[in-house]
């Protein structure tokens, strides 16, 4: 017996691939290729709701989606059945049944995203699409300041980009900020002869920022992070974004990072 079910997927991509998650007529987008996959495995049409709609070169670890529809394959069997038709930049990682009321976006409680700044005086081409490359030196302490001026609950407009959807209100919560840096490399030693031997190291580090909130406004995070840079570089300080966000001024806050530095990291829902 068919019956109606409601299916939570959990999905990651390769943003470089797609321009964007949103559905859009003639162009290759996360959201319409895994209706196009579902569809055909459901033997039906099938439309998916997903948490985010991220930009064009924004990657995903763990975006959530969900669909209903009746159909006869276990959802235990989507994942492995959708990845085999699937553009290999986007791949679903998990699919479980919900109850019918569940709704990607309603039923969101908060989300984390990842952004990662490569901080090198000459660009490895390996992450062109991956990362932000910054060839000035970073002060990454300084960096790390900016948090407790964005932590908590503020109307974060002057980091709201022109061209989003209208929202009812631009207050959201962000309940943790947090800046670590990654080494890109150890040097090896290794004793050649008699001789200790060195490999090449280069000074290059990876500056990472994850941050998590109840919902973000378009384009919020990377201007979260474009400012953040304008401070590393020492063009701003890390009290000028009291002063933005007090002012809910666009122009006094940073620049707008590029999208291939942002990763969709986790969302958390209510079941």
């Amino acid at each position: 017996m068919v019956i109606m079910k409601n299916v939570l997927l959990k999905i990651a991509y390769d943003g470089s691939s797609f321009h964007g998650w949103q559905r859009q007529p003639n162009l290759l987008t996360v959201q319409g290729e895994i209706e196009r996959v579902i569809s055909i495995l459901c033997a039906e049409p099938i439309r998916i709701v997903g948490t985010s709609r991220t930009d064009k070169g924004v990657h995903s670890l763990g975006q959530v989606a969900n669909f209903k529809g009746e159909f006869s394959i276990p959802v235990a069997n989507i994942p492995r059945a959708a990845n085999n038709l699937l553009n290999p930049a986007v791949q679903i990682l998990e699919a479980k049944e919900v109850p019918m009321g569940f709704h990607s976006i309603g039923n969101t409680l908060n989300k984390t995203y990842r952004y990662e700044i490569i901080n090198t005086k000459f660009r490895n081409p390996i992450f062109r699409y991956r990362a932000y490359f910054v060839d000035r030196k970073l002060n990454s302490d300084a960096m790390k300041e900016c948090g407790k001026y964005i932590v908590g609950t503020r109307d974060f407009r002057c980091f709201q980009a022109a061209g989003g959807e209208e929202v009812n209100t631009t207050v959201r919560t962000i309940n943790f900020l947090n800046v670590f840096t990654e080494d890109m490399e150890t040097p090896q030693e290794f004793i050649k002869g008699d001789r200790k031997v060195l490999s090449q190291h280069f000074d290059d580090e990876k500056i990472v920022v994850e941050i998590n909130g109840d919902g973000f406004l378009y384009k919020m995070v990377r201007n979260i992070v474009g400012t953040m840079v304008e401070v590393g570089l020492g063009k701003m300080k890390p009290e000028d974004i009291r002063r933005a966000i007090d002012s809910r001024d666009r122009t006094l806050a940073g620049h707008t990072a590029p999208p291939q530095g942002l990763y969709l990291k986790e969302i958390f829902h209510e079941l």
